[in-house]
């Protein structure tokens, strides 16, 4: 009696193919959910709060105060309050000092957040200083 331990059953070898499969699909779409940059550009307004906050993950956060919308006369503006991240400190360090500036911000959006990089999916790389 002669019994071959040495040749798996088809079915395991195509599950860890499978499986394989299936993580490497699991990790580009987590690369991608999390890092892909879909949306680059410029808001402008004052800058009206900075901080950095967090209870496990200390992240800088701030807002930007975009103006008023809607001309109607004898009528009230609501501001617009962009939130937004920054991920690098030296951008962080020099907005802490433009509290109540016009500023134009330079960001770039992502789908989804982690929790160690900000509270929003919008990170400013970095800023001008505009006139009054």
């Amino acid at each position: 009696m002669s019994t071959d331990t040495g040749n798996k059953p088809k079915w395991r070898k195509w599950l860890a193919y499978f499986l394989l499969v299936v993580l490497v699909i699991a990790a580009i779409s987590l690369y991608f959910t999390y890092t892909f940059t879909y949306s680059e550009g410029n808001r402008a307004g004052v800058l009206v709060k900075f901080s950095k906050k967090g209870y496990v993950f200390k992240t800088y956060e701030g807002e930007l105060n975009m103006g008023g919308v809607g001309n109607l006369p004898n009528t009230a503006q609501m501001n617009q309050i962009w939130l937004f991240s920054v991920t690098e400190e030296k951008v962080a360090d020099s907005l802490m000092l433009m509290e109540g500036k016009k500023v134009s911000l330079h960001y770039n959006q992502v789908e989804k957040s982690l929790p160690w990089r900000g509270e929003t999916n919008s990170y400013v790389d970095g800023f001008k200083v505009l006139g009054n």
